[in-house]
């Protein structure tokens, strides 16, 4: 019996890595996607869209009863919170940008996984082994390497990037927390309801009308985005934060094969490097997991 328990973990942990692993890879592909917007439309109308594709999809899937449902959720001011901490480090991200290289910008913000996994352990009391640190910081050498980032100081833009690392992993945490006590569907609610409303003000003031080819952007952008934000949440429901939190390096890997295919844009030797680093981080993880065996099994 306590070996049947131990595999229903153990499968429960590396489906949550499957899921997340894909997320990361949807919201690549997602990224790319704006990426060849937001020369004709402003960000804000881009979030407002995809915010309200989202939740036209919920609403099709729940209908009337799943209103009621995120009306009276439990984790509403949880979840509000989350949006926000996300809001916050993307306004972070952005300020930066316009003064660090994209490398320094990357490398940077990939301080992420690490602090999900020291916050995991003072804020959900996650037990952390050598082996997911190792895997953590084997990602974060292969980002290093990848962007290959000039030696930088504390400056203010440096700081922004650290800030919007520190808030984005907050909310990674904050999720786990909130997954466990809420359905999918109703967070994927809350969160683009969120976004809805914040976004929606400002694109008022640079609203473009989109023709069918924008349109159907806007709209795929939006199909995609919720694809990637269930799977994220599913993910998290069943592996813990600083399990996942390795996989997050893979989305570095993604765009710059999704900048090959669609822009054309060559890696260098050191990005190949890297990616070797990042895929054998995400690996270590999960032999660790598949081998694992909880104390009352053994």
């Amino acid at each position: 019996m306590a070996i049947d328990i131990a595999e229903e973990a153990r499968a429960k942990v590396l489906s949550g890595i499957a899921l997340t692993s894909l997320a990361y890879f949807l919201f690549s592909f997602h990224d790319a996607v704006i990426k060849t917007m937001v020369v004709s439309f402003a960000v804000w109308q881009i979030l407002f869209f995809r915010s309200l594709t989202i939740l036209i999809g919920c609403l099709a899937i729940g209908g009337r009863p799943l209103l009621s449902e995120t009306a009276n959720s439990p984790v509403i001011r949880q979840m509000f919170l989350r949006s926000f901490l996300i809001m916050s480090a993307w306004l972070c991200y952005y300020t930066a940008a316009k003064d660090l290289q994209l490398a320094e910008l990357t490398t940077i913000y990939f301080a992420a996984p690490i602090m999900i996994t020291v916050m995991a352990i003072f804020m959900l009391g996650e037990k952390v082994s050598a082996l997911r640190w190792a895997a953590v910081l084997t990602g974060f050498v292969g980002v290093f390497i990848a962007c290959d980032p000039a030696t930088l100081g504390f400056t203010l833009p440096v700081l922004l990037v650290l800030g919007a690392a520190f808030l984005w992993g907050l909310s990674i945490v904050l999720l786990r927390k909130i997954a466990m006590k809420e359905k999918t569907i109703v967070q994927l609610m809350l969160n683009n309801g969120f976004f809805l409303i914040t976004a929606g003000i400002p694109m008022l003031f640079f609203w473009q009308t989109p023709d069918l080819r924008g349109s159907l952007m806007l709209f795929g952008a939006g199909v995609i985005g919720g694809f990637a934000q269930f799977t994220l949440f599913e993910g998290m429901k069943r592996a813990p934060a600083s399990v996942i939190a390795p996989f997050e390096y893979t989305s570095l890997v993604w765009a710059f094969l999704l900048g090959y295919l669609i822009w054309g844009d060559i890696p260098r030797n050191e990005v190949f490097v890297g990616a070797v680093l990042i895929v054998a981080a995400g690996l270590m993880t999960i032999v660790g997991e598949s081998w694992r065996r909880p104390a009352s099994a053994a």
